[in-house]
């Protein structure tokens, strides 16, 4: 893969280089160098895409259950959306996998993913497959204006939201404690509102047997899992503490942002004192592993580091970034690396499939009856 990539870089370069020759080459054919110009502008955006975004096949899964797709929109008639002024409700799509020949009147655990800022409900479908493959029902959201681009139940194609990008830009816990505990709690509020809405909703449907939706009929709603990556993953730390219908949590490298309760006056985040009320895995990368004592959101996760138990379970992976925890390691290794700021290391196909493994080992734990 590295190898490809370096390929692909060096004929960018090349193809810049060429552009820049027959645009300003002292020759009398002028058309004829505009003409070369735009036909290697035209495979230079080719070779980008490709360099950014190169075809990978998914990753094998490894239980016995093939896969089925379902998908629809969960509209929270209590909440208007408040990263638009026209006065409509909040509207999320979602998305499940499961598995696709089912035993009569069989049953499977229902695991909810929240991606982080910026991301898309498809975030980790890696992750998704393999947990459906093994007996699983995974549903995940599109966090509406704070997810990258989503389609409404209107064919409407929204972008994350310029205000959202804004707070996430100027966030600084180090520095500006006051100003992120408001983001913070302004945050968690959508992302909890959202998931709670999910849960609720779907728990509904399954009671009332619903037929809208194929998954309805095998969804065990006495058993629920929640996962969640970066600020996804805080927000299902905080549901995991308010709900006590959720069996399990686990955390792709995130702090507990909704057990901020307040700021102190030197600065200092006040915690939820109360221990963790049920198991929870967090896993970390190089991005945040050697920073956890010092960051002063991750405060919380620092203490569970030393009470470690068969309920807390902390597992580092090196030689990976914040963004390898993620299917866009695989979509697009180069743009992974760059946002990574150097820290992925690992092949990424490796690194999934152990993160596959990890929460698979995580979930049967708690989870299966």
């Amino acid at each position: 893969m590295k190898t490809r990539s370096l390929i692909l870089l060096s004929a960018i370069i090349l193809e810049l280089l060429f552009i820049i020759y027959c645009v300003f080459q002292k020759s009398n054919r002028v058309p004829l160098g505009y003409i070369c110009a735009f036909l290697s502008f035209i495979l230079l955006i080719c070779t980008g895409w490709l360099l950014l975004f190169p075809k990978v096949p998914l990753i094998e899964t490894t239980g016995k259950y093939d896969i089925s797709e379902e998908s629809t929109f969960y509209k929270d008639t209590k909440r208007v959306e408040i990263y638009t002024s026209d006065g409509s409700y909040r509207e999320l799509p979602v998305a499940f996998w499961y598995p696709q020949k089912q035993e009569e009147n069989q049953k499977y655990p229902l695991i909810l993913f929240s991606h982080g800022s910026f991301g898309v409900k498809e975030s980790n479908l890696t992750l998704y497959r393999e947990l459906a493959s093994h007996g699983y029902i995974v549903v995940s959201i599109d966090h509406t204006y704070q997810c990258f681009s989503t389609k409404l139940s209107n064919g409407k194609t929204v972008r994350v939201s310029s205000e959202f990008m804004k707070e996430i830009a100027s966030e600084n816990p180090q520095k500006k404690p006051e100003e992120s505990f408001i983001h913070f709690k302004k945050w968690m509020d959508i992302r909890s509102g959202d998931i709670n809405l999910v849960l609720d909703t779907i728990i509904e449907n399954v009671s009332n047997k619903s037929e809208e939706l194929d998954v309805y009929k095998y969804i065990d709603t006495t058993q629920i899992g929640l996962i969640g990556h970066s600020l996804g993953g805080s927000a299902v730390l905080g549901v995991g503490r308010q709900r006590d219908d959720i069996s399990a949590v686990i955390s792709l490298e995130a702090p507990f942002l909704a057990d901020i309760k307040s700021v102190d006056e030197k600065g200092n985040f006040i915690f939820e004192q109360s221990d963790y009320p049920i198991p929870v895995l967090n896993i970390y990368s190089d991005a945040s592993w050697k920073n956890l004592r010092n960051w002063k959101q991750y405060e919380e996760n620092a203490k569970l580091l030393d009470i470690e138990s068969e309920t807390i379970q902390n597992v580092y992976l090196k030689g990976i970034g914040h963004f390898s925890l993620t299917d866009l390691s695989l979509s697009s290794p180069f743009l992974t690396i760059l946002l990574d700021g150097g820290h992925t290391k690992n092949n990424p196909q490796e690194t999934l499939i152990e993160i596959n493994e990890i929460c698979l080992s995580f979930l049967n734990k708690f989870m299966k009856k």
